[in-house]
């Protein structure tokens, strides 16, 4: 009778470490970080197609989008993508000579250098402007405008236009799959 009473609280002792374990693990990955599938080349060689990134959801719950930032959003009930913002509220967007403006200043973009080298010609980007584009000036508040380092195969605000910061899920934080790419992302 003893024994039966003592089995019967250690196998609720488990069973209320596992629930908790659960709750906690479960809190963690609805609340603050989420393991996503990059899916595709369009970030490519920031990204390549499978890797698993670990996706911060708790960063702009406490402040805005930066420039640069790598954001997934929801793009459609579907789908989400992985792009880098490259304009922020306020801000007109350009490329001429496959060089970024923003608000006519050139910008550098030292995670296209690979891809650049790889080029015969060295050009990635075709020129556009905000106005062309979207028929708008510059950034409303609220959106920011996105771009896929594979810029010659992405699906990004040249095609979808401005992302509701709303939708953005969060940043990318780190490569955990394969197991020899895990890193940080900068």
């Amino acid at each position: 009778m003893v024994q039966d009473k003592k089995e019967k609280n250690e196998l609720w002792e488990w069973a209320k470490a596992i629930i908790i374990a659960v709750i906690v693990v479960g809190g963690i990955r609805f609340f603050l970080f989420e393991p996503v599938l990059v899916d595709g080349e369009s970030m490519r060689p920031t990204f390549e197609d499978g890797e698993r990134i670990i996706v911060n959801k708790i960063g702009y719950t406490l402040g805005e989008p930066e420039r640069y930032d790598i954001v997934v959003f929801h793009a459609s009930e579907e789908e989400d993508y992985i792009k880098r913002i490259i304009g922020l509220p306020g801000d007109h967007i350009a490329f001429e000579n496959d060089e970024l403006l923003i608000n006519g200043e050139i910008q550098e973009e030292p995670y296209l250098s690979t891809l650049k080298e790889q080029k015969s010609d060295g050009s990635l980007t075709k020129d556009f402007t905000l106005e062309e584009l979207l028929e708008i000036e510059e950034i409303p508040e609220g959106y920011v405008f996105v771009l896929g380092d594979n810029r010659e195969n992405s699906t990004d605000s040249r095609i979808i236009g401005l992302v509701p910061t709303e939708e953005i899920m969060g940043s990318a934080m780190f490569v955990f799959w394969p197991l020899d790419e895990m890193r940080f992302v900068e």
